[in-house]
């Protein structure tokens, strides 16, 4: 740094996982950790909300807002804008509009994906461009790619990026980010730029990096604090004596790093990825990024936050401010619920259709969407769903039969025997999150292919959209009385406040289902834990009368809500 050794101490922070209103606290948190600098994920399907429109300015989509915040609290960034990021975000950050396109090929020169990915490009550079070091601002350094080398290996890809970048005036250093052995290194690293290892916790690390290119800077570009969580299982944490050894290495040798994440934040409305690591499997993430991370969910220290805070301070010379004082926490007394409507009385026109099709192919990133047919021969016996992406409620003349849910591949229900000449069968199909890393990213939601009745193939379609956005729900037509056996309804209560403070809302009354807070969609619930609370910032409450609505799909009637001040 202006020509003296500079070791950088990052934690990462993700401005779409935080309300705005907290982006400077959360700054001031990583900085009273010690850090000096801030790793910075960008997800280009938050930015980009319908292709070619592009918001820089609403909510926290101001990229630029939060990276001169950085600046104004004397802390540098990491810029990693993607295209692709993983992060556990929907889709790696790519936008599903992408998935119309019904051959596409993702992260690679396919010219339909490289048009999409070279308008990003142009769009984030006219934001950011001038916040570069070399223009006075605190960018350092911008990531190309991301962990490319454990999925790909076209070189020409990467150099594409690269010079995407500089074409619209990017000029800082670049890094690449890759497991640190030598066939990822190989294929995810390109010539000149430093070398990010996911993560470089030791010697071995560092010396199979100066294997591959000695001539470039070395550093762990992300070093586990914690760790993801998906559902159905235990939250994910990982013992503090590994990353307490793993920082004594890197610190004690001047490496620097970057902790993914210091602070995760919350996978707010639809935004929650997916892992799969075969045709079959599928891993959906919990709503919560806590990521049993150094500072929670909530923005409170840990005890991880100030082992590591210790840590950090016998090796550096600068002094570590303290940290900001805490966001006041509030608790609500028990909130009355009663059903509102369903998903039944708001089908809106359908879209008549051969054969099923996916939500990408509707115009549509997620929610639900209503298959409805007519039996014609084969009335009853074996339903086979090709492929249910990602949970199905299946009725058969309003009456419900079975839920499908995608992982393990069982897809099947028996349908029973009726007296109904043609039978009317509805598939109510869930989005849970696009796969986020690996090779099974091309995802699609909803019946991705075909339905069949004891192997023949059911025709004539009528698809429903329930996206379950703000405009859909601020539409909704109130209904009394329940139907299709009260599955798929909407409760919705109230609650007054004196004083607004962050809160979580423990949905463990419910089963399955999507929670919005004056009108802010909190993020899913699920009866299969581990997550039953979900956490709503208190710039989402207001003084006065507030409003509650919670969507279940498998849920007869209302149950209370309460509320806690964590996550657990």
């Amino acid at each position: 740094m202006d020509g003296k050794p500079f070791q950088i101490i990052s934690g990462e922070l993700h401005p779409a996982r935080i309300p705005k209103e907290y982006w400077k606290h959360r700054i001031q948190m990583t900085k009273a950790m010690g850090c000096n600098t801030i790793a910075v994920y960008v997800m280009w399907n938050d930015l980009e909300t319908a292709p070619g429109k592009f918001d820089f300015k609403t909510g926290n989509h101001d990229i630029a807002a939060f990276i001169r915040l950085c600046k104004e609290e004397g802390m540098w960034v990491l810029l990693r804008p993607g295209p692709y990021v993983c992060a556990e975000w929907d889709f790696g950050g790519l936008p599903a509009s992408l998935l119309k396109i019904p051959d596409l090929k993702i992260r690679c020169r396919d010219p339909r994906y490289m048009a999409a990915v070279t308008g990003y490009v142009q769009h984030l550079s006219a934001e950011v461009a001038s916040l570069q070091c070399t223009n006075g601002g605190p960018i350092v350094m911008v990531q190309v790619e991301n962990e490319y080398g454990s999925y790909g290996n076209d070189k020409e890809y990467l150099e594409t990026l690269r010079n995407l970048w500089i074409k619209n005036g990017i000029r800082v250093p670049f890094y690449t980010a890759d497991g640190p052995t030598p066939y990822m290194l190989e294929a995810g690293n390109i010539k000149g730029a430093a070398i990010g290892m996911d993560s470089g916790g030791d010697q071995h690390a560092f010396d199979e990096a100066k294997k591959w290119n000695p001539d470039v800077p070395a550093f762990s570009s992300e070093t586990y604090p914690g760790w993801l969580t998906h559902w159905g299982e235990k939250w994910a944490q990982p013992d503090s004596a590994g990353i307490k050894k793993e920082l004594e290495f890197l610190l004690s040798h001047k490496k620097s790093f970057n902790l993914y994440v210091i602070h995760g934040g919350t996978n707010f409305g639809f935004t929650a990825g997916a892992n799969a690591f075969s045709p079959t499997q599928y891993q959906p993430d919990v709503t919560s990024y806590d990521y049993d991370a150094p500072i929670n969910e909530q923005g409170l220290p840990t005890p991880k936050y100030f082992m590591l805070r210790n840590l950090i301070k016998k090796y550096v010379a600068y002094t570590i401010p303290e940290p900001p004082a805490a966001i006041p926490t509030i608790t609500i007394p028990e909130i009355s619920m009663k059903a509102y409507s369903s998903i039944w009385q708001n089908l809106g026109q359908p879209v008549h259709s051969p054969q099923p099709v996916p939500m990408e192919a509707l115009d549509q990133n997620q929610g639900l969407l209503l298959y409805r047919t007519k039996l014609i021969g084969h009335k009853s016996g074996t339903l086979k769903i090709w492929e249910p992406h990602d949970y199905a409620l299946v009725f058969l003349n309003g009456k419900f039969i079975d839920t499908v849910y995608r992982d393990g591949g069982k897809w099947e229900v028996k349908l029973p025997k009726t007296d109904v000449a043609d039978p009317q069968l509805d598939i109510l199909v869930e989005g849970m999150g696009h796969i986020n890393f690996a090779q099974f990213m091309i995802d699609r939601k909803g019946i991705t292919d075909r339905v069949t009745l004891n192997g023949m193939t059911l025709m004539n379609w009528d698809i429903y959209k329930a996206p379950l956005d703000a405009s859909y729900i601020k539409n909704l037509n109130p209904s009394a009385g329940t139907t299709y056996d009260g599955k798929a309804t909407f409760f919705k209560g109230s609650f007054s406040l004196d004083q607004t403070g962050d809160t979580y809302f423990d949905l463990s009354g419910y089963k399955k289902g999507v929670v919005y807070v004056n009108g802010h969609n909190l993020g899913r619930y699920w009866y299969i834990g581990p997550q039953y609370r979900l956490y709503c910032p208190a710039s989402w409450l207001k003084k006065g009368q507030n409003e509650i609505l919670v969507l279940d799909l498998l849920q007869n009637n209302p149950a209370n809500i309460s509320t806690a001040a964590s996550l657990y």
